[in-house]
């Protein structure tokens, strides 16, 4: 008899129910998360038994559990799951019993699992984005501690002639204390900063997608990495306009009979994709192949719809240059 698992997961406990091929619950218990805790409750399940379980905080080991030994996982879009989201009874003992009776189904919105080496990719492009962040929140408390006292020079502050005009200040103890910390804070992100510069310059070399993404105006190689590691497999989407629509950048639509409304980008999918595209596109704007659009939309709409629409069109063109491109056979963790 075919079984199915659903499993609510959260930080440091998941509720497990197991669910019979006619429907009835088998099991339904809360366990610590683990290894051995998770297969005291599935481990006498058949091989290939599919698992559900919702994309919430935290889920890549039981991804990487429930392949180890050989079940089926099954990630779940939490914005699409009606089923728990408008229940009245809502519990975590109930919200597995649903998932797995949907799973049953086959009634599951289902959301793709990364293979391990996207994942990993994501992760470190995803930190240098974030490290270059903070180096940029550094500095502009730099610029607003100054500002306070009417400072300002035309050039950077953080070359080494900036850094000595820094030095021949004249500040009050206080904010002296506060711009040395905030340089020394910035002078200790440069290592690790550069350092994953050059990680993932040297894996761009081999990446036929990095290569050909380049080709886009306002693309280099790190903003194309970005772009390459948060679609992943382009295949999964069957046209250009599904991967916009999963990026979050088409416009939301609310019909109903002859009346139709169209409202801002839906912003769902990859917030990282939807920035580095709309980074991109305030150099590609610019060029010849979409200058002509963007002005256009900007008199209509401006400059931040438009901006956006270039981005879209970024996005599509990137699909079809990826489409042209075997994607790296990099499998690891792959289910």
């Amino acid at each position: 008899m075919s079984v199915y698992v659903g499993i609510d997961v959260h930080r440091k406990r998941s509720q497990i129910a197991v669910v019979e091929d006619d429907g009835a619950v088998r099991v339904n218990r809360n366990v610590p998360n683990g290894v051995e805790p998770v297969l005291s409750v599935i481990g006498d399940l058949p091989i290939g038994a599919p698992v559900a379980f919702e994309a919430a905080y935290g889920w890549g080991w039981l991804v990487e559990l429930l392949e180890d030994y050989g079940f089926e996982p099954h990630l779940v879009h939490p914005l699409r799951c009606k089923a728990i989201a408008s229940a009245r009874l809502k519990n975590d003992k109930v919200d597995a019993a649903t998932l797995a009776q949907l799973l049953r189904a086959d009634l599951l919105p289902e959301a793709w699992i990364a293979p391990l080496g996207v994942r990993q990719q994501r992760a470190l492009v995803r930190h240098r984005c974030q490290l270059v962040r903070l180096r940029t929140l550094l500095r502009n408390r730099v610029h607003a501690v100054l500002a306070d006292y009417g400072c300002d020079r035309p050039g950077s502050y953080f070359t080494s002639p900036g850094r000595a005009w820094l030095e021949g200040l004249d500040l009050p103890d206080a904010s002296r204390r506060v711009v040395d910390d905030l340089l020394g804070l910035i002078d200790a992100l440069k290592e690790p900063i550069d350092a994953l510069d050059e990680q993932l310059v040297a894996h761009a070399r081999g990446d036929p997608r990095v290569k050909a993404l380049t080709q886009l105006p306002g693309v280099g190689t790190l903003t194309a990495l970005i772009i390459a590691a948060e679609i992943g497999d382009v295949t999964r989407f069957p046209s250009a306009r599904k991967l916009a629509a999963w990026a979050g950048l088409t416009p939301t639509v609310r019909s109903s009979d002859l009346t139709v409304r169209h409202g801002h980008i839906s912003k769902q999918g990859s917030p990282w994709l939807r920035w580095i595209l709309c980074e991109a596109a305030q150099t590609a704007k610019r060029s010849p192949d979409f200058a002509a659009t963007y002005q256009r939309l900007a008199h209509r709409r401006g400059k931040k719809i438009a901006t956006t629409a270039i981005a879209r069109r970024l996005l599509a063109r990137a699909y079809h240059l990826l489409r042209a491109v075997p994607a790296p056979h990099d499998r690891q963790g792959a289910r």
